[in-house]
């Protein structure tokens, strides 16, 4: 029998483009043949993310298989300046870059990555004093995140050193209030590529009328190219006309800033402002009863982790009939929720929902959505990795495992499902 070392190369390297980032790496360490083939593959290890800590870990060999991969997205972890100047040496191709809780207070060293397209920078433990790092970033940079920074410059210093940034496509400016930030509109005046914001509103009560406007945009005459819009922390007044340069917007997402909603409901008036709506979610806030009746006819995702009834999503069936992703964390169990799923949203392709209160016949009859392909189970099973105690390792119960096996053999396993967060490992954890 010929031997498995003998197969072809593609045909190996069909199968590893099966498997997770997880088992790659376990069949690199089998053999010298395994670990030649996937790490001279680059297509394999596209849109993997490596993260790195403890830098005194890493020899030589390790950063010269990353290079060898051509690895291009790397998260960093309680980093130093040196650290950066250490990635450039190996890995100068890098286009997606994440600073988590960084050690030191600057990162001019940003500028040795010539090919930076996204920088999220995050929990930084010590205040950057300057915004000027971006400005050698401009002409390359498309994403930016700023999550939980401290900076010790003002606000108008910083908005300059992203109004500077005019290729960005994506902007993520989340802070606790300290931050006196002026309105968007300051902003998007500059970055008129901009398709994705997320804001944190935390410092605003009343919207201006030019909250949206840019100075590029008439009055009333002219749309932002905003697609996709973020609102974290809020608890603002808003009218009509605010959300006029709003028009093409395509995603909504709010994340309320009280449990506790004041006496108006405002997403009403967003609701109602934006008819063309693809994408919703709502975090907090009122009822869902509240805003129920005003969710346009073109919703094709919506997230609800609100306060909800079963009569409120036989409303959201009939105001949303073409629905097809749905995320579901009712604040009051949901075990009255899930066997309703079916002949209120047959049309469902993705489902995110919780297992813990759920009985087995409930979850089961998940079966009877014939579009679903992707199942997610957002309860957390995890234990201290032996080896590791600062990680931990997902492992859902028994039940739930025989649960799925269940699901998959009534479906003929059409359905994937996943039972540990598949979260994006460059992005923040306020959303």
């Amino acid at each position: 029998m010929m031997s498995v070392l003998q197969l072809p190369a593609e045909l190996w390297l069909q199968v590893f483009s099966f498997l997770s980032w997880r088992d790659k790496l376990s069949i690199r360490c089998t053999c010298s043949h395994f670990k030649h083939l996937l790490d001279k593959s680059r297509p394999l290890w596209r849109g993997f993310t490596v993260v790195l800590r403890q830098f005194s870990r890493y020899n030589r060999p390790f950063w010269r298989s990353l290079a060898q991969r051509h690895v291009d997205s790397v998260s960093v972890r309680s980093g130093k300046r040196k650290h950066l100047k250490q990635l450039a040496t190996w890995l100068p191709a890098l286009e997606a870059l994440r600073l988590d809780d960084w050690q030191e207070g600057g990162v001019d060293d940003l500028k040795l990555f010539h090919r930076l397209q996204y920088l999220s920078v995050t929990s930084c433990s010590m205040p950057l004093k300057s915004m000027d790092f971006l400005f050698p970033l401009s002409h390359h940079l498309l994403q930016l995140r700023l999550c939980n920074v401290q900076l010790t410059c003002n606000a108008s210093h910083l908005l300059t050193a992203i109004s500077q940034l005019t290729r960005l496509t994506s902007l993520q400016l989340h802070h606790d209030g300290s931050l006196r930030v002026p309105k968007p509109s300051s902003v998007l005046t500059h970055l008129t590529e901009l398709k994705h914001l997320s804001w944190t509103m935390i410092t605003y009560k009343m919207l201006s009328h030019d909250f949206f406007s840019p100075a590029h945009l008439t009055d009333g005459g002219g749309a932002l190219q905003l697609s996709d819009l973020q609102l974290l922390n809020y608890d603002a007044v808003v009218t009509q006309e605010v959300l006029q340069p709003l028009s093409r917007l395509r995603s909504l997402s709010v994340f309320h800033l009280y449990s506790v909603p004041g006496p108006t409901c405002h997403l009403q008036t967003w609701l109602t402002s934006l008819p063309q709506l693809r994408s919703l979610s709502v975090h907090g806030g009122h009822p869902l009863a509240a805003y129920a009746d005003f969710l346009p006819s073109s919703l094709l995702s919506l997230t609800l982790c609100v306060d909800l009834q079963p009569e409120d999503l036989q409303v959201v069936s009939q105001r949303a009939p073409h629905l097809e992703h749905l995320h579901l964390e009712p604040w009051s169990s949901s075990a009255s929720l899930v066997r309703l799923l079916p002949q209120l949203f047959p049309q469902l392709r993705t489902l995110r929902i919780r297992h813990h209160h759920l009985s087995d016949s409930d979850f089961l009859c998940l079966q009877q959505l014939q579009h679903l392909d992707t199942l997610e189970i957002l309860d957390s099973y995890y234990r201290p990795d032996p080896s590791d105690p600062s990680w931990v390792i997902y492992e859902p119960s028994s039940r739930l495992l025989q649960l799925i096996s269940d699901l998959q053999k009534l479906t003929n396993h059409r359905v994937r499902v996943i039972t540990s967060s598949h979260r994006d490992t460059l992005s923040c954890h306020c959303v």
